[in-house]
């Protein structure tokens, strides 16, 4: 799902990395103000997570890949300000260390993963309304939550390089970065998601999920407003 150079035009990747770069300086601030200082040990764990199950690379046809990301899960865990801040991150090492996904892609990169996906994934997950008792139901919406979240980033992320032909090409109509339009970027990322990694991402966010609902409750962003949970 990483974007790589040569994919975007600045059309593109500019506002992206202005929209990351303002909504990071507001998820640092919230995450200082919210996770409690017994929680930064479980959020720098939760990069290393991000970092290493993204790594797991398959390539797609059309000239991205394909991967679990982490976002949705972190998001209910810890918020999905925290998530912003802890998948981004893993995001910007693995492009500048590793090189996965462009260094001027960043910005798209870490909006598509590292923002818009952790609050989908929760906004998913509330919208269900999950009774913390009811422990098959919170490992159901924390599937969807994951599923749903990976999918609709993986759609995202076709519309962003789909529409490059659109919006740049050459007198003669060549396209000047990605050469695949919408009609074929769409369905490859939105199928590959769709049957293969949106369940796995499904079911890495609802088995730790319901670990911890098992043995640390209170550690479960997503339910301390519901009954039975506490604020720390």
């Amino acid at each position: 799902m990483h974007i790589p150079d040569g994919y975007l035009s600045p059309q593109t990747y500019l506002p992206l990395m202005g929209v990351f770069v303002a909504v990071t300086a507001v998820a640092v601030k919230k995450v200082k103000l919210d996770v409690s200082a017994r929680y930064i040990p479980y959020l720098g764990m939760a990069a290393a997570f991000s970092f290493i199950i993204m790594m797991f690379n398959l390539p797609i046809p059309g000239g991205t890949s394909g991967h679990a990301v982490g976002s949705a899960v972190i998001a209910l865990l810890f918020g999905p300000w925290a998530a912003v801040v802890a998948v981004s991150v893993a995001l910007i090492i693995q492009a500048l260390v590793f090189g996965d996904g462009g260094i001027t892609a960043i910005g798209a990169n870490c909006f598509n993963m590292a923002i818009f996906m952790p609050f989908v994934a929760y906004y998913l997950f509330k919208l269900f309304s999950v009774n913390p008792m009811k422990k098959t139901r919170v490992f159901i919406a924390a599937f969807i939550s994951g599923y749903f979240s990976l999918v609709l980033t993986a759609i995202l992320t076709a519309v962003e390089f789909g529409i490059q032909p659109l919006i740049a090409s050459d007198a003669e109509g060549k396209a000047l970065y990605c050469p695949y339009d919408l009609s074929v970027a769409i369905p490859v990322m939105a199928i590959e998601h769709l049957v293969l990694f949106g369940i796995v991402e499904g079911l890495i966010t609802a088995l730790i999920v319901r670990y911890f609902l098992k043995s640390d409750p209170g550690l479960i962003f997503a339910l301390r407003n519901k009954k039975g949970m506490h604020h720390d």
